[in-house]
């Protein structure tokens, strides 16, 4: 009888453990099994074809090559200054109708826009700026100034810009200019 007693004691003991496991696999179970949610993107989401837009200047390289054009374009409105830089951007960004020909490297993506109560704008670019960039001192002083008379003509509250690359400070783009402080605008840079 003891030896039964015994046996009947271990297979209760194994079915209360096989069964509080199983009970603790159904409860908690899914949340280990579980993958985990994807990461947030920062991308913009496309707007509506009917949204707000606002009228913006926009600056192209000049038939000479030698210095920046303005054209005034629709820009999609962003809600508060970071948004409207960030639609600022990604309109430069774009690439033009003809004969416009554009500063921006091809297939350069803004990252992301950081803007301080001092005005000063920080613009992240994707890694194809310097990738892309054809070089030469004019090349480069024009992919910049593109960025910062985009922002500091179309957001009077923005004062100055300074270029980013892949979320990373850049000594330059190309070899020529320097971009470890933010630049402000250079009329010198835009013919009208």
């Amino acid at each position: 009888m003891r030896k039964f007693s015994r046996t009947l004691a271990l297979y209760v003991g194994i079915a209360v453990l096989l069964g509080g496991g199983l009970v603790a696999l159904f409860f908690f179970g899914p949340r280990w099994l579980a993958t985990p949610p994807p990461q947030e993107t920062q991308q913009a989401a496309p707007a509506p074809v009917d949204a707000r837009k606002i009228r913006a200047r926009l600056f192209y390289v000049n038939e000479q090559g030698t210095a920046l054009t303005s054209v005034e374009q629709e820009v999609i409105y962003g809600e508060g200054i970071v948004e409207q830089a960030k639609r600022i951007v990604e309109a430069q960004l774009a690439s033009p109708q003809q004969p416009l020909a554009s500063a921006i490297p091809p297939d350069t993506k803004l990252r992301t826009v950081f803007v301080t109560s001092a005005g000063d704008t920080y613009v992240d670019l994707s890694g194809e700026v310097q990738k892309n960039h054809p070089g030469g001192a004019t090349n480069e002083i024009l992919t910049v100034y593109a960025v910062v008379a985009a922002l500091t003509t179309n957001l009077p509250a923005i004062t100055s810009v300074q270029i980013l690359v892949e979320g990373r400070e850049v000594d330059t783009l190309a070899g020529h200019f320097d971009l470890r402080r933010p630049i402000e605008s250079d009329a010198k840079w835009i013919t009208d």
